[in-house]
């Protein structure tokens, strides 16, 4: 992870590894997909679909990430949060 071009690479072959179809992803990653698209196409695997969302921000304004260690997706339903907030916390309502 520290060195982006090896984080790059795996993530394109481990992807293509588990047969991903799918990507979806905050928008603040939206750069490292040209790079992963790069890749494949070199490498000769199978493209998945990409989509882009709004990142999602806590009451402080801090996006929502793993490697912040923020509240998953889970524990927002357990606490509450509706599919309709959630929704609209993506930017799909």
């Amino acid at each position: 992870k520290e060195t982006p071009t090896s984080y790059h690479l795996a993530v394109v072959v481990d992807d293509a590894l588990q047969g991903v179809t799918d990507v979806v992803r905050g928008q603040d990653l939206f750069w490292s997909t040209s790079v992963h698209r790069l890749l494949q196409q070199l490498l000769g695997l199978p493209p998945p679909v990409y989509r882009h969302h709004r990142l999602i921000r806590d009451a402080a304004g801090q996006k929502l990430s793993k490697s912040t260690e923020a509240t998953g997706l889970r524990e927002l339903r357990a606490g509450g949060a509706t599919p309709a907030e959630i929704r609209r916390r993506v930017g799909l309502a």
